[in-house]
């Protein structure tokens, strides 16, 4: 049973106590991404998606495309990620790095690297042709929005006395696509349908009212220009279209067989579903069993008796069960807020939420709410942002789906930017930052699923590349579960602690959950072979530390003292801070499942006081290499030397001020401008200082709006659909920011409750969010006045445990029993107790 399904229960009586509407007199805000026409752009269109599946409806009135992806479309084939020759170039690195000629080691080291990552594809376009009357639509009549709270895309507008509407949803329990068209006068839907794609395919009509699109993607990452017998059979693929129309009005014809066409009915569904032959990162997919187009049509007969209705019911109440689970409304006035009335059901999760139909932000199109944001500073659109990320989390990483890859599921390019690939030196990891804190766990079992696939991979990389045990990842991947440095070059490519990265997120989904069966059988095996890895990579060093070499800080160059600019050096800062979240981690599940005498836990308690310290450079910041580099990119976007900070847990603001002040100094030198998934992550790092003033400035810095016509490189921002921006677009910083938010409410380790750490209370007065999770299997919803804490509830469901509530440099020791929901006023005075059932 979910936190949302839980009741209260008055203990005198055993009464159910009824649960009133949320926080203020009004119900909450809609939470609507909102258009006034059509989209002119990629980034103007609507993202829908079940996980697997996505969509971008543009919303075009006299024709429409919605462009489609599926989430195993990639080039490529099953690859061997070892190199024989990687153990001698290795050598040969070490011993220039140990003689301190750094841009000798980084010339070296490009013998270490290996293919490229392989491409994610698109799938393609359903094509939708009106006739000629809606060239004359009332354009003051258009209207185009997603609605978070119900996952569907709808576009109205009008043409003469007649309205037209299409509504759209990507149903997860029925893996489906689904769009309604229907019109306000019978007879008057009318339109011409087809399915188009930019990889190599065919169209044909089945049973006269589907149109079946059978295709492959290039067996190679670039398709070779020799004879098709060189090319290896890459994925194939297939999706099938089936309309369907109102019963006795209207006709469906078959032109050309490729395309059908709808005449006077009163509302049309169309039904898009999709498959591959993928099987595994393991299986050719010449070897694949499965055929794409008996899947398609087997997916299809499974909701034959289903009506609209139906699909939309049970789309809904699958993606409720994950959205309402947290809450989150902002003002800047205190007025709306009802007295001193707020009671604790107030506070609870509730799948009953409900949002008012219309507002005036209903009204405004979001593109406008972002350019206004600098100067009205709107929290409406912080909740609205917040809420985006943890719609797309859903929208694209479900389980037994691929992993969120740099866009999500959607794209619309062969040959996307960065390849559209799972990056693991931030990228990767920031989309899942969320899923914890912002209680949507399931979210995560794409990545858990992904990491084992990388450790079969790694293993045989680890063994043969670096001649260790264990196994390693690098900074990039793809559906292959490709392990080896990538082939780009040194600077990104050279970069093995990806995998000791990820693992960090197997150790947290434990913290949050207190799920042992998963610690046991799935996180404890990984980072076994993650620590293995990790203490046969270091080797004996300078002042006789432990070192990484070669070691690098993602993506980052230094001037080496010779004067010579280098990437390669040892014991980078973020080497070190991963290296000691790994041992740290794998020693406190050592200790839960009674295996803290295994040999492997007695050596990595050997090699953590050998491991470098976080040093502070003479400029009063954390140094980002072993030595106090010179930097020659101080505004560089990547803030690797800060990991200790955030995600990681080795630098506290209790317990290490000193770094914490240098941590602070780093963030002065970076500064605040950036790609968008570097000003999420400054955010999170502001807000783990405990910085409310500069953690919004960050948020701030997010909300300004991307001309797509204009893009800059690097400066982030919004696109009018909410998407953020590198440029390109890139979703990472969707997810990192709602992240970043939630850190600026509550923090938590598994002993410690921060309550509003960084609330800027002169831009948030007045607020309340509910739902989020915290370390140590604890709910909790806040709400807060005028910038002061006003109540705040906690409770769990797994097992009783003693923690300690922060607000203000006040602390409170409290017991927290399962099934008890423990209600606390601004002095973290406990004022009621009530059953949970």
């Amino acid at each position: 049973m979910e936190d949302e399904d839980w009741v209260l229960v008055e203990p005198s009586t055993g009464n159910t106590i009824k649960e009133p509407t949320w926080m203020d007199s009004d119900s909450p805000r809609p939470l609507k991404v909102t258009f006034s026409g059509p989209a002119k752009y990629w980034t103007d269109a609507i993202p829908i998606g079940n996980g697997r599946l996505g969509a971008m409806i543009w919303g075009g009135v006299s024709s429409e495309i919605i462009q489609l992806n599926e989430d195993t479309l990639w080039t490529g084939t099953p690859s061997d990620f070892t190199n024989p020759g990687a153990p001698e170039a290795l050598s040969d690195v070490r011993k220039f790095v140990d003689d301190g000629q750094y841009a000798e080691a980084t010339a070296a080291a490009a013998k270490l690297l290996g293919n490229p990552a392989d491409v994610y594809q698109l799938l393609g376009d359903i094509k939708l042709e009106f006739d000629e009357s809606h060239l004359t639509y009332a354009e003051e009549t258009y209207h185009r929005e997603l609605d978070l709270d119900t996952a569907t895309a709808k576009v109205k507008y009008s043409v003469g006395d007649i309205e037209f509407t299409r509504e759209h949803f990507a149903s997860n329990p029925d893996q489906v696509i689904v769009l309604k068209i229907s019109a306000s006068k019978s007879g008057s839907v009318s339109f011409l349908a087809s399915l188009d794609s930019m990889l190599d395919h065919h169209c044909y009509i089945n049973a006269e009212s589907q149109i079946i699109m059978e295709g492959s993607c290039p067996g190679k990452r670039i398709p070779p220009k020799l004879k098709a017998s060189d090319n290896p059979k890459g994925i194939q693929f297939s999706a099938v279209l089936d309309l369907q129309i109102s019963d006795g009005i209207g006709v469906i014809r078959v032109l050309d067989n490729k395309t059908l066409k709808v005449e006077g009915s009163d509302w049309a569904v169309l039904l898009l579903v999709a498959s591959s032959s993928f099987e595994s990162p393991f299986t050719k997919p010449s070897d694949s069993g499965k055929d794409p187009t008996s899947e398609s049509l087997c997916a299809l007969k499974s909701i034959t008796n289903l009506s609209y209705s139906d699909l939309y019911a049970r789309h809904l109440d699958d993606y409720q069960n994950l959205f309402r689970r947290v809450s989150f409304q902002l003002w800047k006035s205190p007025n709306v807020i009802v007295g001193n009335d707020l009671v604790m059901n107030n506070l609870m999760p509730s799948a009953n939420t409900s949002y008012v139909k219309g507002s005036k932000d209903d009204l405004i199109p979001t593109v406008e709410r972002i350019k206004s944001f600098q100067s009205d500073e709107d929290p409406s659109l912080v909740e609205l942002l917040f809420q985006f990320g943890r719609y797309l989390l859903i929208s694209c990483s479900r389980p037994r789906t691929q992993v969120a890859n740099l866009q999500g599921v959607w794209n619309k390019d062969l040959q996307p930017k960065w390849d559209s690939a799972p990056h693991l030196n931030i990228n990767l990891e920031m989309n899942y930052w969320l899923s914890l804190p912002c209680n949507l766990s399931e979210c995560q079992e794409p990545l858990f699923d992904f990491i084992k696939s990388l450790s079969i991979n790694g293993s045989k990389t680890a063994q043969v590349n670096y001649e260790t045990s264990g196994w390693v990842v690098h900074h990039k991947s793809d559906i292959w579960a490709k392990s080896s440095a990538d082939g780009t070059d040194v600077l990104s490519g050279l970069w093995p602690m990806g995998g000791a990265w990820l693992c960090t997120h197997l150790w947290e989904h434990y913290n949050y959950s207190m799920d042992k069966d998963f610690l046991r059988t799935e996180a404890y095996p990984l980072l076994e072979g993650c620590a293995s890895f990790l203490l046969d990579w270091l080797v004996e060093g300078h002042e006789g530390y432990l070192e990484t070499n070669p070691s690098t800080s993602p993506e980052h160059m230094f001037i080496a003292p010779d004067g010579k600019p280098a990437c390669v050096s040892y014991s980078s800062t973020m080497d070190m801070a991963i290296i000691k979240e790994v041992f740290s981690s794998i020693i406190s599940a050592s200790e839960i499942l009674y295996r803290q005498n295994d040999f492997l836990i007695q050596k990595v308690r050997e090699a953590q006081p050998r491991l470098h310290p976080t040093k502070i450079a003479e400029d009063g910041s954390i140094m980002e290499w072993a030595q106090d580099f010179k930097d020659p990119e101080m505004h560089h976007r990547h803030l690797s030397h800060l990991f200790g900070l955030f995600p990681g847990h080795t630098i506290t603001v209790d317990r290490n001020p000193d770094l914490c002040k240098a941590a602070e100094n780093s963030l002065y030198k970076r500064g605040e401008d950036g790609p968008g998934w570097s000003t999420a992550w400054k955010t999170a790092l502001w807000a783990h200082l405990h910085n409310s003033e500069h953690a919004y400035r960050m948020v701030k810095h997010l909300i300004k709006l991307v001309d797509p016509d204009h893009e800059v490189a690097f400066e982030g921002g919004l696109y009018s659909n909410l998407f953020a921006a590198h440029p390109p677009f890139q979703i990472d910083a969707n997810f990192g920011v709602t992240a970043a938010v939630a850190e600026m409410l509550m923090q938590s380790t598994m002993k410690d409750l921060y309550l509003l750490p960084a609330l800027p209370w002169d831009k948030w007065a007045n607020g309340c969010v509910k739902g989020l999770k915290a370390r140590g299997g604890l709910t909790v919803s806040i709400c807060w006045k005028e910038g002061d804490l006003h109540e705040v509830g906690v409770w769990t469901k797994v097992e009783s445990c003693i923690q300690r509530l922060h607000y203000r440099g006040r602390t409170v020791k409290t017991s927290i029993s399962p099934g008890i929901i423990y209600t606390f006023n601004a002095q973290l005075k406990c004022v009621k107790a009530s059953s949970l059932s």
